[in-house]
């Protein structure tokens, strides 16, 4: 009896998505809304970074072209840009209340192999677009 009673719960659980199946939403493009409370994030002041370290990510955009990966969640982003030879991963914060978020914090690999490299280096191997 307990048999037959699994067998059928788990004849329900067979995926189908048919005609009757619920639809995913679209993702919306819309920027999030920015938050009130904030966390104000620890922001690297390494030398050599002072071009990146606070710039928006528009001017990142302008900076290091169209990005390989550009994730958002809640106020924070993560952009991740490639070259030939390195990655670059370049993390905005917002620094205070309802303020746009800048980078505070960046990553630097190579690309084949990840091993982590200089990041003044990797910045520089992008050149100035």
């Amino acid at each position: 009896m307990a048999l037959a009673l699994l067998a059928a719960g788990l004849a329900g659980c067979g995926g189908g998505g048919g005609a009757g199946g619920a639809r995913p939403k679209p993702v919306s493009a819309a920027p999030a809304p920015r938050s009130t409370i904030v966390v104000v994030p620890q922001v690297m002041a390494p030398a050599g970074l002072e071009g990146v370290i606070g710039t928006t990510a528009p001017a990142l955009l302008r900076r290091f072209g169209s990005p390989r990966i550009d994730l958002a969640e809640g106020d924070a982003r993560k952009l991740q840009f490639s070259d030939g030879t390195c990655v670059l991963d370049i993390f905005l914060y917002p620094v205070s209340a309802g303020a746009e978020p800048t980078a505070t914090h960046i990553e630097a690999r190579l690309r084949a192999g990840g091993a982590p490299v200089d990041m003044g280096a990797c910045i520089r191997a992008f050149g100035h677009k």
